[in-house]
This record gives C-alpha cells, sequence and structure tokens, in this order.
C-alpha cells in the first residue's frame, strides 16, 4: 500500500536518489533538492509517497504571495499508472488551498502527455507557452489552476 505524507529532513536522500534516476543529465543537483528541504514549512511544501518504507514519487511546492508553484512531480518508473502522481498533486492542491494561496502554477514539457492529462484532470489549464524552453527545442507549456482558499 502506497501512503502520501508530508516530507522530512529524513526523506532527503531518497529524494535526491530518485531525482537523479528519473531525470538524470537534467536532475536537480543535490544543493538544489536541499534548498527545498531547507525552507520545509515556511514558503516549501514536499509530499512523498512512501510504498514499504521506500520513496517511490515526490511532489515540491513553493509558495509566493498569494499564489503556489508546483516545482516537481516525479514517480518511480515502477509505480507510474497507480494513481501516485494524482495523490501526490491533490496533496500539493490541498496544502495550497489551506495556507490561504488563490492559484497554482506549473510548467510542464509539451510533449509530456501523461504530464498535461494529469494537470487537466486537476483542472489546470494553459495560460503560456514558453518556446524551445527545455532541451531538444521542447516548449514549455505554462498551466495555471484558481483555487478557494480554505484557510
Amino acid at each position: 500500500m502506497t501512503i502520501v505524507r508530508a516530507a522530512t529532513r529524513e526523506d532527503l536522500d531518497a529524494v535526491v536518489d530518485l531525482e537523479a534516476q528519473l531525470f538524470g543529465r537534467a536532475a536537480w543537483s543535490r544543493g538544489a533538492v536541499e534548498a527545498e528541504f531547507a525552507g520545509l514549512g515556511e514558503t516549501r511544501h514536499i509530499v512523498v509517497a512512501v510504498e514499504v518504507r521506500r520513496v517511490v514519487g515526490y511532489a515540491m511546492l513553493l509558495e509566493v504571495a498569494d499564489a503556489a508553484d508546483v516545482h516537481r512531480i516525479a514517480v518511480d518508473a515502477d509505480h507510474r499508472g497507480s494513481g501516485i502522481a494524482h495523490a501526490l498533486l491533490g496533496a500539493l492542491l490541498d496544502k495550497a488551498s489551506s495556507t490561504g494561496n488563490l492559484a497554482v502554477l506549473l510548467e510542464v514539457a509539451a510533449d509530456n502527455a501523461a504530464g498535461l492529462a494529469l494537470y487537466a484532470k486537476h483542472g489546470f489549464v494553459e495560460i503560456d507557452r514558453r518556446p524551445r524552453y527545455y532541451p531538444g527545442d521542447v516548449d514549455a507549456v505554462v498551466m495555471h489552476k484558481p483555487l478557494e482558499p480554505t484557510r
């Protein structure tokens, strides 16, 4: 059974390892991931999906003023298609709403069909494109979802 919970600093190594495994040369450095963990509970929120004490997915959110940015959603290849990404994104949206954010923004590669479908299913809409933003001249699709703050 997979459990989604707030990350703790003890999850840092597992997230760094999964980041490297999934993103290869495009992975964030350990320092970049450490910076996300350093702000936990302040402006940064990280959730992890854990199965039998192993992190199999994670998602990161940064709050800025009254909006939040999804920084990363990643799921181990062996666990894709099992609803973990939906659960991680749902947890981020709940957190963003509960802390008073009015909207959530994110960027996704235009050729990431699974990501685009995930975000659309959660109510995100395309608001802009950044041409040739990603390697291979792939556009970044900027997406937005309004929120009803629960705080």
